[in-house]
């Protein structure tokens, strides 16, 4: 354990989120720790009580509370063998600068408020290896210094392919291959109703409003309103049934909150069971009651000049789907072009 640390912003992190900033400081802290220092005052900027989303400002004093060191088996002793194995079956890919998962339907990528399971606080799991006990039972035994860390979000309801870098050097790669718009995302979705046109673009405006239940949403709105980000969505029509769902393959061209699921409401044919993008049409019958959006492929560029190609197989209640409307998720798929 650490004792209190100063730590003065350097120029370079000027502008930086707070949680943002401590998360690449201290990598092995799981966010539902980083929360709960700021909820306590323990993590104060200028000695005040701050929020995660401050910006900082070069030359403030980050006054950082005692830390567990990294690789302290006490960050990853409320993981039971049942959440290391968890993990272990989510890993579609892994090499020695990231861990690709597919991660499941409900559960969040980081904690929050009432969120105490989440991705970000089971990633120890991935730093255990097996080895044999003197019992001659399996044991698990943390074998790397730090966990993977996240590089990139997805709903918590949506599916998919999720990546995590497993050092300092492939986190900030990923990071600029996000933030660049080099990477390629493909999800999958099954929509009530049938996009018209078949294919398309669905660019435009959106910020952050106030849904019909009171719960934060994205809306679209005018250039130059406050908040205002730009978001644009290439899609396709890969199968229909009907007028009734379709399945449908959307590239995110850039990475705004709920941004998927808002163009598909905005084509008037939401995706099936969305908890917040909804419509007032009966939802479909014999389908999970189930966000049906998966992050089915991603394809990262490496900085040695090679692509990585990854990709999720679906989650049940997207296979029920399929099944259900006849969809064949085997079909060649077309690339989308502008």
């Amino acid at each position: 354990m650490s004792g209190v640390q100063n730590i003065i912003v350097d120029e370079g992190d000027a502008g930086a989120r707070l949680d943002r900033w401590f998360k690449r400081k201290f990598p092995h802290i799981p966010h539902g720790r980083v929360e709960k220092y700021l909820r306590t005052g323990q993590l104060r900027v200028e000695g005040k009580r701050v929020k995660g989303k401050v910006r900082l400002e070069s030359g403030q004093n980050v006054r950082v509370p005692p830390l567990p060191e990294p690789g302290d088996k006490k960050l990853a002793r409320r993981l039971s063998n049942a959440d290391i194995q968890f993990m272990k079956n989510m890993v579609i890919y892994e090499d020695n600068d990231l861990i690709a998962l597919n991660k499941p339907a409900g559960l969040a990528v980081q904690g929050g408020t009432n969120t105490t399971r989440h991705i970000d606080g089971l990633l120890p799991a991935l730093a255990y290896i097996k080895r044999r006990g003197g019992s001659g039972r399996d044991k698990e035994d943390i074998v790397s210094m730090t966990p993977p860390r996240l590089v990139h979000r997805l709903d918590k309801d949506t599916s998919g392919v999720l990546v995590v870098a497993k050092n300092a050097k492939s986190a900030a790669w990923l990071a600029k291959a996000f933030q660049n718009r080099s990477t390629k995302k493909i999800y999958w979705g099954i929509t009530h109703g049938v996009p018209r046109p078949a294919s398309g673009e669905v660019k435009g405006y959106v910020a952050k409003g106030e849904g019909h239940d009171g719960r934060e949403v994205m809306v679209a709105v005018r250039h130059g309103t406050p908040g205002a980000k730009h978001a644009r969505t290439l899609y396709q029509v890969a199968s229909s049934a009907g007028t009734r769902a379709a399945w449908v393959v959307m590239q995110p061209l850039s990475g705004r909150k709920h941004q998927l699921r808002l163009h598909m409401h905005l084509l008037e044919t939401p995706l099936a069971y969305d908890p917040k993008y909804t419509s007032d049409k009966e939802e479909l019958g014999g389908l999970s009651a189930q966000l049906h959006l998966h992050a089915k492929a991603l394809t990262l560029p490496h900085p040695d000049g090679h692509t990585i190609d990854l990709h999720a197989a679906l989650p049940p209640h997207m296979k029920n789907a399929f099944d259900l409307f006849g969809f064949d998720e085997n079909m060649p798929i077309e690339d989308m072009e502008l």
